[in-house]
């Protein structure tokens, strides 16, 4: 029993052996360097053409300069363009989830649509901008047709529009996510016990009914994954409002971002100033996430618990 017991003894430690190579990289590529952002951001620390300034320690200093700034702005721009960009995300996404799970309809070409949708979440975002910034420019396609049409008398400067760049930005966040969203909803509605759906279908439960009463109260957990996901790629939102707008937030930088903001800093060789802004982007982020979080499945754990 004793010799039993060594060998199991030592057979388990091999498991901290495996799992080794994942601490050791993450502290060394994201530990180390979350926790060099945070001592940094209470640092004076920046680049004056060939000077350089700092580090000195300064406190809340740099804190309090971001909330003298435009942060509040700059985090709103970033709230709405996720907002425009997300409703028509998962709302078309529960509909294709639906559909392509619905044993049902029986419908055709569905490893063909599903790559299809899926496809433009590989494109790169960078890429993808630039697409929109040359069919959107103001001698682009876009303006041709329209004005080909009769539609208009002259070109549209699209990108001199708050709304239009706004929701330009929205548009390829859609596009480049829905596809995703839509199969890990697929996958969530998979792991529902068909015969839930036979017995709703036998009682004469119409569709619309069996999606609100039996499909979304179980595909809860997937829907908040993909919100918490969706929120946190929102807030960091940057490359395509970055290409669409030259970097500036145009117009007048209702289009500016909080990772844009932040990458003016890191340009500016700022390092404390964008430390700082690091840091609260964080500290929303976790704030935000488990505010969705905890009133979401606060009533998913309770209906269970009912059950």
């Amino acid at each position: 029993m004793a010799k039993n017991k060594k060998h199991t003894v030592q057979y388990d430690r091999w498991g901290y052996f495996f799992i080794a190579p994942f601490f050791v990289i993450y502290v060394i590529f994201s530990l180390i360097p979350l926790l060099g952002t945070f001592v940094n951001s209470f640092f004076e620390n920046y680049r004056v053409g060939l000077m350089t300034v700092g580090p000195t320690f300064n406190g809340l200093e740099n804190y309090k300069n971001i909330f003298e700034s435009d942060i509040l702005k700059y985090s709103a721009n970033t709230l709405i363009m996720w907002i425009i960009g997300f409703v028509p995300q998962i709302l078309i996404s529960l509909l294709l989830s639906v559909w392509f799970t619905n044993t049902e309809l029986r419908l055709k070409c569905q490893q063909f649509f599903k790559t299809v949708i899926y496809m433009p979440n590989l494109i790169m975002a960078s890429a993808f901008a630039m697409l929109f910034f040359t069919l959107f420019s103001d001698n682009g396609p876009v303006n041709s047709i329209i004005t080909n049409l009769g539609w208009a008398k002259e070109n549209i400067r699209f990108l001199t529009y708050t709304s239009w760049t706004r929701v330009l930005v929205a548009t390829m966040n859609f596009l480049m996510w829905y596809g995703n969203t839509t199969i890990l909803l697929m996958a969530g509605i998979m792991g529902i016990d068909e015969s839930l759906f036979e017995a709703a279908r036998i009682d004469g439960a119409t569709p619309l009914k069996v999606f609100f009463k039996i499909t979304l109260p179980l595909l809860l957990p997937i829907f908040v994954y993909v919100l918490i996901t969706s929120l946190i790629g929102g807030i960091q939102m940057f490359d395509v409002p970055q290409i669409l707008s030259n970097g500036e937030g145009t117009p007048n930088r209702t289009s500016m971002t909080l990772i844009m903001y932040l990458n003016k800093h890191l340009g500016s060789k700022n390092y404390g100033m964008a430390g700082a802004v690091s840091v609260l982007t964080f500290i929303v982020t976790a704030i935000l996430s488990s505010i969705v979080y905890s009133s979401t499945m606060k009533n998913y754990t309770n209906s269970n618990g009912r059950r």
